[in-house]
This record gives C-alpha cells, sequence and structure tokens, in this order.
C-alpha cells in the first residue's frame, strides 16, 4: 500500500496557498487532539461533525457542521482536504468508502467496518492466530438455543455501538441471558465467556503507508462501571514477557488489516492458576479501536512523540520513529460526576501537585459517566508517580486505585 508524503506547510490540494489541510471525521477531544497536533506542525485542519460545539469543530481552522453521511459535507471535505482521518469507530463506514475513492483516507473503509461490528472483529482475531475469550454469536433464536453451558458465566455485547460499557449484560444462567437479548431487543451479539482476570492491559501501535511500525509500550488499565479510570505507564507495570507478548499481538493484527493510522488493541490478563489461562495462555484480546485511544493520552506529557503526533504522520506519510517515554507516568479519567453538583473541581490544588498536566476537553455540558478530561502525572519513578496520583485523585473524590 502506497499513499501521500504530505509535508507541512506546503502547498494545499486546490493550489490556493494555504497550509496542506488534514481532515478528520468526528469532533470529540480525540478529534481535538488530532487536530492539535496537526496544527503544531504546521497544518490546517478540517472537522466534520454535527454538534456545533464539538470540541474539536471549536479548534480546527474549519468545521464543517453535517451529519457524518451528508454528500454535500462529505463533498467540502474531500475538496479541502488532502488526506483525511477518522477520531472515532463509529463514524459510518459508507462515508469512509465515499472519502477513500477521492483522497488517501486512514484508517480505510475495510478496517474501521471491522472495527465496528464484533462479529466481525472476532472473526479477524482468529484469523491472525491471537487468542479471544471462548464466545458464541448471537442471532437468532437458534443461536440462542445453541449456546453451551460452558460460556456460562458470561457478558452479552452487542455486535455494533457498544462502547464504554454500553450494550453489555452480565448473564449467569440461560433464562438470564435470554432477559438480557431481550432487552438489547435482540439484535446481533457476542456472547463472551466471563474470564478470571488479574489485569487490563493495551498496546497502541503506529503503522505507516509501507507498512513501517512502531509502539508504545503497554498501558496497564483500570475500569470502573466499563469506563477507563486509571490508566499506569511505566517500566515494570507488565512483566516484560506479558509485554513483549502484548507488543507482538498488536503488530500482528495491524499487519493482517494492512492498517494505517494508529490501533489500540485491548488485552485481558489471565489470573493466575486458572484453567482458562493454562488453555488461552496469559493474554486475550478483548477488542481493538481503529484510532487514539484513552489509555494513550499520557504520551502527551510522558513522551517525546504523543499518539497524535504518530496519527498526524502516519496520515501524512511522514517518517515514523520508535518513540521514547521520558518519565513514568499515570493518567486519571476526569468524568462529568466531577461537576454534577455544580461545584468547579479544586484544580488550584491539583495543580499544586508536581508534575501534574491538567487536559480539559472544551465541553460546555457535565454528565455523569461523560469523559470532560484527564489528569496525567509524570515523575521520574513509578512511586512517586502513583503517590501524586492518588493525592490527587483524594483531592477531587475520584476513588483510590
Amino acid at each position: 500500500m502506497s499513499g501521500p508524503i504530505l509535508l507541512p506547510g506546503a502547498t494545499g490540494v486546490n493550489g490556493d496557498g494555504q497550509p496542506v489541510t488534514l481532515g478528520v471525521m468526528g469532533g470529540g477531544q480525540l478529534g481535538r487532539m488530532f487536530v492539535q497536533a496537526a496544527q503544531s506542525m504546521g497544518y490546517f485542519t478540517v472537522v466534520l461533525d454535527p454538534d456545533v460545539i464539538s470540541p474539536a469543530g471549536l479548534v480546527s481552522h474549519y468545521h464543517i457542521q453535517t451529519d457524518y453521511l451528508d454528500q454535500q459535507g462529505l463533498a467540502q471535505l474531500m475538496q479541502r482536504c488532502a488526506a483525511i482521518t477518522t477520531e472515532f469507530e463509529n463514524v459510518p463506514a459508507g462515508a469512509l468508502v465515499t472519502l477513500g475513492a477521492a483522497r488517501p483516507t486512514a484508517p480505510s473503509a475495510d478496517a474501521v467496518a471491522i472495527a465496528q461490528d464484533r462479529i466481525k472483529e472476532k472473526a479477524h482475531l482468529a484469523r491472525s492466530g491471537v487468542p479471544v475469550a471462548p464466545y458464541a454469536v448471537i442471532e437468532s433464536a437458534a443461536d440462542l438455543a445453541a449456546v453451551t453451558d460452558a460460556l456460562l458465566p458470561g457478558i452479552l455485547k452487542t455486535a455494533r455501538l457498544g462502547y464504554d460499557g454500553k450494550g453489555q449484560v452480565r448473564v449467569s444462567s440461560r433464562d438470564e441471558l435470554a432477559a438480557a437479548w431481550d432487552t438489547l431487543k435482540q439484535v446481533p451479539c457476542v456472547l463472551e465467556h466471563m474470564l478470571p482476570l488479574a489485569a487490563e492491559c493495551s498496546v497502541i501501535v503506529a503503522r505507516g503507508w509501507t507498512g513501517e511500525r512502531v509502539h508504545f509500550a503497554p498501558q496497564l488499565n483500570l475500569h470502573r462501571q466499563g469506563i477507563l479510570a486509571v490508566t499506569q505507564a511505566y517500566e515494570g507495570n507488565l512483566p516484560a514477557g506479558l509485554a513483549q507478548q502484548a507488543v507482538a499481538a498488536a503488530k500482528k493484527i495491524a499487519d493482517d488489516l494492512n492498517y494505517v493510522g494508529v490501533l489500540c488493541v485491548e488485552f485481558f490478563v489471565l489470573a493466575d492458576g486458572s484453567p482458562e489461562r493454562t488453555a488461552l495462555g496469559a493474554l486475550v484480546v478483548n477488542e481493538m479501536a481503529p484510532r487514539p485511544h484513552n489509555s494513550g493520552h499520557y504520551t502527551l506529557d510522558a513522551c517525546d512523540v504523543s499518539q497524535f503526533d504518530l496519527q498526524v504522520r502516519t496520515l501524512a506519510g511522514l517518517p515514523l520513529v520508535q518513540p521514547r517515554q521520558h518519565s513514568a507516568a499515570v493518567m486519571l479519567n476526569l468524568l462529568g460526576d466531577l461537576w454534577v453538583d455544580g461545584a468547579t473541581p479544586c484544580w488550584d490544588q491539583v495543580l499544586a501537585l508536581p508534575g501534574v498536566h491538567l487536559h480539559l476537553y472544551g465541553k460546555l455540558t457535565a454528565s455523569k459517566g461523560r469523559k470532560m478530561g484527564h489528569l496525567t502525572v509524570t515523575a521520574a519513578t513509578a512511586s512517586e508517580a502513583n503517590a501524586t496520583a492518588l493525592t490527587a485523585a483524594r483531592l477531587l473524590g475520584i476513588a483510590a486505585f
């Protein structure tokens, strides 16, 4: 696969004397951080998002305020941009097909379509030879009846549009499974066997148009109610052998997708002594995200090249360099729960702590569970980063970890 080499500051595709313009489908915080990374390198940016006050649209040079399938909006995006990316996996794959026919688009519509559908995703992971939790596809009453007892207890997940714990129901019996499928309106689902877990981790890989790859070291993640709460990123957060396995699996998945862009692969680390660990190995792939990921936000402050810098580089065909992490880091997600009572979080006390970096996303309304920003603590050692992060969490009313 070959792609463009779009140098910063070069004249745009329209010959209008403006710098090269990069486009992004989606206006959330991931799009915002992509836009800021692109602008820091001298690119102009365009965001297509229907929300008039989208976080990315508010900071971009141009904001096309249309639906993702609006043909006029897509035409405007293609007219303005030299290359286009996406900030979330639920952008309609059909829109990416349209864009990809006229402009370099990364990731591709095919890769996004696989990540959008758990059934397709599981099939791809199986073809890649990476371990996944035992599962069954449920698309009909016959599929439901055929589920084996070995898959219970399990987690029933909608095949499409599930994220941050949405579209997921834990079930422990056949009756609960049938009731859960009814609750989910009998849409296509995947039932995954619930495995005994020791931890969760993720690996972020960047892959260019010619197949070159770089990666960040695995992140150790803690989720609460299906939403990422804490990421710990430093040497020794995982045993070295597990870290190597996770990186190799993530690269294999990216290669088999012929992927271009930034890809995050999330893993389960199975508990010691479990029979599942013996059968599957220590690591099981949970899912993949065809974009930068919440667990990689620490790279903005703890690495010499961030995941968003790599998103720009992969899209523009610029050289990829192996990122270097210069500081131990702990990231805390800042959810709307901190604002719901009308109070303002005590940023003055938090920012008085050493190594604290506050990132707020420009969202004007807070609600429970909504990602409003993140806090990254950097330090010379893991123990220092953890200690400061725990102090910050206490000040903000976030549960300890």
